[in-house]
């Protein structure tokens, strides 16, 4: 499938509250495309949240329903229980969180969904901190990223919140990147037609938080791929499968462009030193070992 093959309706519309080359934007419209009309979607507080434009006016023509922080995957599936009650199991309920509201303050109430193996598509659309508040540090900001908190480099390293969902036996996992579209607008289709709960996770480089400029939004995403500093991949009836350029560099069919290229591309690693480079490095490192042992 070509970009142009994509579907012409648009569920996102003009004069949303998104920045200039919000990357959160970019996903939901192709997320959206992929669903459908028939389509219900929960909002933790986000960016998401104040995208849609302020009340009583909405930017987004499916039904939305703005949720607490840490209540997103719960409202799932009380949504989800309430449609079956009124047997209208053809509609799709999907979470729209950012990082802040799956990685830490909603993991719980996620946990708890996957536990109950509710029937709902939850996507994580990742940019490495809590951006709508402040550029805060979460648990997805990556080591030696500045942010508001971090001001002199997270110390710490990202959680890895597709693998705790996996260990939860779901039946359907999925990473991807704004800058393949058709790849996430298959995966997000894929997991419509699937049966129980679905997890798929996007980066989504903010430019504001990542300190670069609005025009750089995709391009800095593609790098993220090809440097393979972010990998994608499917996670399905327990099989590990990598698509695009992280196929090649997880087979070792392809060499990962340096991860200095991307790191210079943004301010938020402006104060990166050589053994944090290092230290990067030898995390990606070990990364890819452990999936070309898992795949």
């Amino acid at each position: 499938m070509a970009i142009k093959d994509l579907p012409k309706e648009e569920y996102v519309l003009q004069g949303n509250a998104a920045c200039p080359g919000c990357p959160a934007t970019i996903a939901l419209r192709t997320v959206l495309k992929a669903l459908g009309k028939k389509t219900i979607i929960t909002v933790p507080a986000s960016c998401s949240a104040v995208i849609q434009s302020l009340y009583p006016k909405t930017s987004f023509s499916v039904p939305t329903m703005n949720i607490a922080f840490e209540a997103a995957a719960a409202s799932a599936s009380g949504i989800k229980a309430a449609l079956h009650a009124e047997g209208k199991d053809d509609v799709t309920v999907m979470v729209w969180a950012g990082d802040g509201g799956s990685y830490d303050i909603g993991l719980q109430a996620l946990s708890g969904a996957l536990e109950r193996k509710t029937n709902f598509i939850y996507i994580c659309y990742n940019n490495q901190m809590y951006s709508n508040t402040g550029i805060q540090r979460s648990g997805a900001t990556p080591y030696g990223a500045w942010t508001t908190t971090t001001w002199a480099g997270k110390k710490e390293k990202a959680k890895n919140l597709a693998e705790i969902v996996m260990v939860h036996d779901t039946p359907y996992v999925a990473t991807a990147s704004i800058a393949y579209p058709t790849d996430l607008y298959r995966k997000v289709k894929k997991a419509k037609g699937i049966e129980g709960p679905k997890y798929i996770e996007i980066l989504c480089p903010c430019p504001p938080g990542w300190r670069f400029d609005m025009s750089k939004t995709v391009e800095i995403a593609r790098l993220a791929v090809e440097t393979g500093s972010w990998l994608m991949y499917e996670f399905e009836g327990g099989k590990l499968t990598f698509n695009g350029p992280s196929k090649g560099i997880i087979e070792g069919t392809k060499e990962a462009k340096p991860i200095e290229d991307w790191l210079r591309m943004q301010g938020r690693f402006r104060n990166l030193t050589d053994n944090d480079i290092k230290e990067i490095k030898n995390e990606l490192k070990e990364g890819w070992e452990f999936y070309q042992k898992k795949s």
